[in-house]
């Protein structure tokens, strides 16, 4: 036979496989509608189970086999995702638990930051609250989520990103330990100086202090210097360590504004390595609130270890035509090489896609929490 009336023969079987697949899809549809009148949930793993079992054993050799598993998965899982949809269109879904306002309220607002007078934080707090900002600062990320949840501030400035080191992974573990909520973000440009006390020149530092990331990002300024290098917990502490014990010896990585608050020189400005050093920090609350006209939603999720599970939890995104900007995943605590994945995707809570999206996720991953739309 030749390959043109080959080509004819598949397309012949193509076409009674898309009669068949819509008629499949028909009866999920009346499926769907009895499982919204009796309340019954969309994903019953048992009995998808025993279906790719069965139609496994229908097959001939393991290659058509493992086919018609994957087939028969993507079949199951477009036929629940059209029971999603519905559900969504029947106000079947139940309320997401997030308020949505118009804006937030931040006059009056106590916000917390961690680190100390002059950290980047403090100046990501300016930039997203003003001037006059009611502000008091703690020693570590923990201590500012725990100041949210318990209430003694109203607002906590975290970052969470740099473009040049990467993700903060404690912020992310935080954020699904507490109960507290993402609800808005700044961007600020990283331009790290080197500080000195007043009358200190380059040739007297021997001792240069800083994070451990600010460090990184100036390897190449400093590798031109015989310093010894001590990491601190924030430039911010390393600025007041150097202001304090007033030594010509020792110099603080850090930002500029950092220099004006301790009162300390500027002997070198813009000494990191990349000019488009810049840090997004997170505004966190314990409400459950989200801005009306918010665009970024980020979620955190656990699938089952098992093969595609990771593929079906995504496809939710797919199928809505929704936008992932960013996954991360970070190791589960007491559970070897087991991962918690970390979204985030454009849309708002508000937006019928996202509900449907949020709605199979949380039916089909092992724990799904949504931790904020900003």
């Amino acid at each position: 036979m030749d390959l043109l009336k080959l080509r004819q023969q598949i397309d012949e079987i193509d076409e009674d496989i898309v009669k068949l697949y819509e008629r499949r899809m028909e009866i999920c549809r009346q499926v769907a509608e009895y499982k919204i009148e009796t309340g019954k949930k969309v994903l019953d793993r048992q009995r998808e189970t025993e279906k790719i079992a069965r139609v496994k054993s229908m097959t001939h050799n393991d290659f058509n086999s493992h086919g018609i598993e994957e087939l028969f998965e993507q079949i199951m899982s477009m036929s629940r995702k059209l029971q999603y949809q519905l559900l969504t269109e029947h106000g079947s879904l139940g309320k997401l638990p997030f308020i949505g306002v118009d804006r937030l309220e931040t006059q009056k607002a106590r916000v917390v930051f961690q680190g100390a007078e002059g950290a980047y934080s403090q100046a990501a707090m300016t930039q997203y609250f003003g001037d006059q900002v009611n502000s008091f600062h703690v020693e570590t990320f923990r201590d500012a989520m725990s100041a949210i949840d318990e209430g003694s501030a109203d607002f906590a400035v975290l970052p969470i990103e740099n473009s040049t080191a990467g993700i903060v992974t404690e912020i992310y573990d935080l954020l699904q330990e507490y109960e507290n909520y993402i609800v808005g973000e700044q961007i600020i440009r990283i331009e790290h100086c080197l500080l000195g006390v007043p009358g200190a020149k380059l040739g007297d530092i021997k001792t240069v202090f800083s994070h451990p990331q600010s460090l990184m990002q100036s390897a190449r300024f400093l590798e031109n210097y015989d310093w010894r290098q001590i990491s601190m917990q924030n430039n911010a502490f390393a600025a007041r360590k150097v202001a304090e014990e007033g030594d010509r010896t020792q110099a603080a990585i850090a930002g500029e504004h950092a220099a004006k608050i301790y009162g300390l020189e500027v002997l070198q400005k813009g000494i990191n390595q990349s000019d488009s050093n810049s840090t997004r920090f997170i505004i966190v609350t314990n409400q459950k609130i989200f801005r009306k006209d918010a665009r970024k939603i980020s979620i955190c999720f656990e699938v089952p270890h098992e093969s595609g599970s990771l593929y079906h939890m995504l496809s939710h995104f797919i199928y809505n035509n929704l936008n992932l900007t960013k996954i991360e995943s970070r190791p589960i605590e007491d559970r070897n090489w087991e991962y918690r994945f970390f979204v985030d995707f454009d849309g708002n809570l508000s937006d019928s896609a996202v509900k449907n999206a949020l709605r199979g996720l949380r039916e089909e991953a092992r724990n799904m929490k949504i931790l904020g739309n900003y």
